[in-house]
């Protein structure tokens, strides 16, 4: 089968597609048959060398939407199903860029019903990472919430399940960005630096750092998305960061939101895996609304 992976690091052009075995799954796992796979930032970074892994071919990919081709024992899952997954991990020998691939089977939702397979692949990575930041944070309806990056694949995702769940959201993006960003439930609207101050707490997707820290009252909470990288604790704020985690049952749960309408996809434009080095250009471009997802 093709792949994608990396040999050494560098810019688009270390991606490679290479022809490798099929994976076999083993206990406890299933194997999919992919349909449509995301590109996110964080292969940008696995394919930079930002995680380490010299030396060893690293495969590329989270997202997944596919179809059940193969089962190991102890699995509930049955050849043909439908099924989204996140394959957690910067530093493994295949990734989701692929043909196929093995997933833990409680690591797979059922398929969305409401959106075709590419769009079903971007929701995996993004809406985990910003229903775990959620919970990170511990609000409870009526209380501020200030998310940066509001028009961002994590951010616009923690825009509308804070709202759900009753949050007073104000959004932080770009000035165009601020029909968007209210449409998703942001009840405020900020563009440029960050002048308010006073939430109950961030939910910093766009990497700010001490400048939204310092938008959280006193005792309040910050969550970042970059694991380790979040700014120290002052004022009492409690400061953390988000390691998302592949979770069958939670992305289940965001799979019927999606269905319900409560939660949407956004695709900029698809690749065929064998162009998957022109996919990686067009990243490094920026500007995207939505993400680039993978073919085979």
């Amino acid at each position: 089968m093709r792949a994608v992976v990396v040999n050494s690091f560098g810019g688009p052009e270390a991606v490679q597609v290479v022809e490798t075995e099929v994976p076999e799954p083993g206990a406890g796992e299933i194997r999919i048959k992919v349909a449509a796979a995301g590109l996110n930032p964080v292969d940008a970074g696995v394919r930079a060398g930002v995680f380490g892994g010299s030396g060893q071919r690293i495969g590329l990919g989270w997202d997944v939407a596919g179809t059940v081709d193969a089962v190991g024992t102890g699995s509930s899952w049955s050849v043909g199903d439908q099924v989204v997954a996140l394959v957690y991990g910067p530093l493994k020998p295949l990734g989701t860029h692929a043909e196929y691939v093995v997933v833990a089977a409680d690591a797979a939702a059922g398929a969305p019903t409401t959106v075709d397979a590419v769009h079903a692949a971007t929701l995996p990575l993004n809406a985990l990472t910003a229903v775990q930041a959620l919970d990170l944070l511990e609000l409870t309806p009526g209380e501020s919430l200030l998310v940066t990056g509001a028009a961002g694949a994590v951010g616009g995702y923690a825009v509308r399940l804070a709202a759900h769940r009753g949050l007073s959201v104000t959004g932080l993006a770009r000035e165009d960005d601020e029909e968007f960003v209210r449409s998703l439930g942001a009840e405020r609207f900020l563009s440029g630096a960050v002048a308010d101050g006073g939430f109950d707490a961030v939910l910093d997707a766009a990497v700010l750092g001490e400048p939204a820290l310092d938008r959280v009252r006193d005792g309040g909470r910050y969550i970042g998305v970059i694991p380790h990288a979040e700014p120290a604790s002052v004022r009492g704020v409690r400061t953390g960061a988000v390691e998302v985690s592949a979770d069958g049952a939670r992305l289940t749960e965001l799979v019927r939101l999606l269905d319900e309408g409560v939660l949407s996809t956004r695709v900029a434009e698809t690749f065929a895996l064998d162009d998957a080095a022109k996919a990686h250009a067009r990243l490094a471009e920026g500007g995207l609304r939505g993400r680039l997802v993978l073919v085979p």
